[in-house]
């Protein structure tokens, strides 16, 4: 009557596989550690650039897609096209739109803290020609003061961006300021407007006391549109014929949010190659996880030919090794997770960003180190497996 067949039950195996971990801790934890570098480098890449695009998405969302800025291009000369006085009326007969507003610029006038600033420190701050629709059309909020009213807009009064408030050094509305060559009260800072951009470093005046005192014609130099969602990609085509129709290409209509949008793709582009060198980390690791079960079977043979003499298969000793390395992985594999996640963490808070980390990437993380310890533990395992009993035991 032969013996039976040896039996190696699933709890017996992960006794064994971890038994050999628990031997050696501080090589184990040595080995580990690549891979855990390597994942908490993926995860924070990846963590961090979601945080962000979550930022911009949600920035995208409260603001809108439905900007359009109209601007005059160039004819086929290459001489500028400005955009007919009449611009305004037309866009806000096109359907769809739901507000206009213009801004001119005002050539040759400057604007400066007081009469004795030398004319040539301009700062890079223009003077614009409002029109009282502006802040429905960009969507910007006033963070000082009020906007411009029926009344004041025809009197010397004035409304900064952001930025030309602290080049000139204003606090906040009541103040005056020296502008072509006149002085304006400022009844107004405004916010920055992340759509329109442009208006941070311009000081606005109304409209009226922009003809009286500079000769203002009404011709604007950009048109800010909104239209409804639905309506964007019609009312986009419909501008340029609208405004020129003998010649629409000599009209300029883009969207704001679309240079939001090609961030977010850099952003992407410029996540891919860290990740990129995060899996070279991971790659790294893994040669770590095989050099250490190598060194792990030389060690051991007396063990392996002790294990074979007692009835252990080749199979047996396989699934031993193999699981040792896998779980030498998906040890460092956690552990990079958890790093990951604290990084992301730290950096989202700093920037003020939400944590946004797809589920998904943290399994799949976990997986990737399983597989690469799997992969790892392959040669060594069947190495192993290999080995006599006799050879072992006589060694």
């Amino acid at each position: 009557m032969s013996a039976p067949r040896s039996r190696l039950r699933p709890r017996d195996l992960l006794a064994l596989g971890s038994h050999g971990l628990r031997a050696r801790p501080m090589r184990a934890v040595l080995s580990s550690l690549g891979i855990a570098i390597g994942i908490a480098a993926m995860i924070s890449v990846i963590g961090i650039s979601t945080s962000s695009q979550a930022l911009v998405k949600d920035k995208l969302a409260e603001l809108g897609t439905n900007l359009l800025t109209v601007q005059g291009g160039t004819d086929l000369l290459g001489q500028e096209a400005p955009l007919p006085e009449t611009s305004l009326a037309l866009i806000r007969r096109v359907p769809g739109v739901l507000h206009a507003g213009s801004t001119t610029t005002l050539d040759s006038v400057n604007v400066y803290r007081s009469e004795h600033i030398e004319r040539s420190r301009t700062g890079g701050l223009s003077v614009v020609a409002a029109d009282l629709d502006l802040l429905e059309a960009t969507g910007a909020q006033i963070l000082n003061g009020a906007w411009f009213n029926e009344a004041t807009a025809q009197f010397p009064t004035a409304v900064l961006g952001r930025t030309t408030a602290e080049r000139l050094g204003v606090q906040g509305p009541g103040q005056l300021v020296w502008l072509g060559e006149h002085r304006f009260a400022v009844v107004g800072i405004l916010d920055s407007p992340p759509l329109a951009p442009e208006l941070d470093s311009t000081a606005l005046i109304g409209e009226p006391i922009a003809r009286e005192l500079f000769g203002h014609t009404g011709q604007p130099t950009t048109v800010y549109e909104r239209s409804l969602d639905a309506s964007v990609a019609e009312v986009r085509e419909l501008l340029p014929p609208t405004l020129s129709p003998r010649s629409p290409s000599e009209v300029k209509v883009s969207r704001p949010s679309d240079a939001l949008a090609a961030k977010n793709t850099v952003d992407q582009a410029f996540t891919g190659l860290l990740i990129g060198v995060g899996s070279i980390a991971l790659v790294v690791g893994g040669i770590g996880v095989a050099n250490t079960m190598v060194i792990s079977v030389l060690e051991r043979r007396r063990e392996i030919g002790l294990r074979r003499s007692l009835g252990a298969t080749r199979r047996h000793i396989r699934l031993q090794f193999l699981l040792e390395a896998v779980l030498l992985s998906a040890y460092g594999g956690l552990a990079g997770v958890v790093l990951g996640w604290v990084v992301t963490l730290v950096a989202a808070q700093a920037n003020g960003w939400r944590v946004a980390i797809p589920p998904a990437v943290l399994v799949a993380a976990v997986a990737v180190t399983v597989a690469v310890g799997a992969i790892a533990g392959l040669l060594p395992a069947v190495r192993a497996a290999r080995t006599s009993p006799t050879a072992a035991l006589s060694a």
